[in-house]
């Protein structure tokens, strides 16, 4: 029987196999393919967005096959990227990687230094305090601008509470909810819609979706997860919808809402 240091040593050779075989794989297509060969850091942007987008969608149905493949068309595009950049040698591989171990050592000195972290609030706030003596000017100068804006505010609410700046209560936050609510009431006046001001509606519906999103972080509900198994669900049902009444000889665009809450209500019983 294989000793446990024996087989971890196995299992990291293996590994390392694995992974030279990519860089050689990568050092293959870039000279000979001419897809591979054309390609730049610009051109590869849209794809990586895209290949990420798949990773998550695989995550968020929980199939990992699905899940394997994903990961390893994100891995090829990190590596793709620095192959690009040796060629001009701006940077390479090995700097990307011992530049993110240095990165990670510092910034985890509850394991590698004398720094005391017993809960992952306090490694979270500890995180952000080194992240400024790296140079940060701001706590929130890491939220990446092109980010989604759900994702963005409830990133923005992480880190500001990293900084130790949030709400003791989650009543305190429901509070806040309650609030931003009838403000946006306030400016959407449902008895005239004529005479709302929709800068200032806009602006007051941002401010309610931000404390929502505030509330459910403040609770350990993910809003991004949270709204995209919505988004799942009412796929389901409205496709269920859609082939039910084809059996019928029905198309939704000629039935009235009555006629399509039936079908609605059918595919509400239909397990996920």
């Amino acid at each position: 029987m294989e000793h446990p240091e024996e087989e971890k040593e196995s299992v990291r050779a293996k590994q390392l196999q694995a992974f030279n075989r990519l860089l050689d794989v990568m050092d293959d297509l870039r000279e000979k393919c001419p897809w591979d060969q054309k390609q730049t850091i610009s051109s590869l942007r849209h794809l990586t967005i895209e290949e990420t987008y798949e990773l998550s969608d695989a995550i968020m149905r929980n199939d990992m096959q699905d899940l394997k493949k994903e990961i390893g068309d994100v891995m090829l595009h990190l590596v793709f990227y620095a192959k690009i950049a040796s060629e001009t040698n701006t940077f390479n591989l090995t700097e990307v990687l011992d530049s993110l171990c240095d990165k990670l050592v510092f910034r985890h000195p509850h394991i590698y230094g004398d720094t005391t972290a017993t809960t992952e609030e306090e490694v979270k706030q500890n995180w952000e305090k080194l992240k400024i003596k790296e140079g940060n000017k701001s706590v929130l100068g890491g939220v990446p601008v092109a980010l989604p804006a759900l994702v963005k505010a409830m990133r923005i609410q992480e880190k500001a509470r990293g900084a130790g700046f949030d709400w003791e209560e989650k009543e305190q936050v429901w509070q806040k909810v309650q609030e931003e609510l009838r403000e946006f009431e306030q400016e959407f006046n449902l008895a005239d819609t004529s005479s709302i001001d929709l800068d200032k509606a806009t602006g007051e519906f941002g401010d309610l979706l931000f404390s929502l999103i505030n509330f459910a972080r403040f609770i350990q509900i993910n809003p991004e997860e949270a709204l995209e198994k919505t988004n799942l669900k009412f796929i389901k049902r409205f496709q269920f919808m859609e082939q039910e009444s084809a059996k019928e000889g029905k198309n939704l665009a000629t039935m009235s809402l009555v006629e399509m809450d039936v079908y609605w209500e059918k595919a509400k019983n239909i397990r996920s």
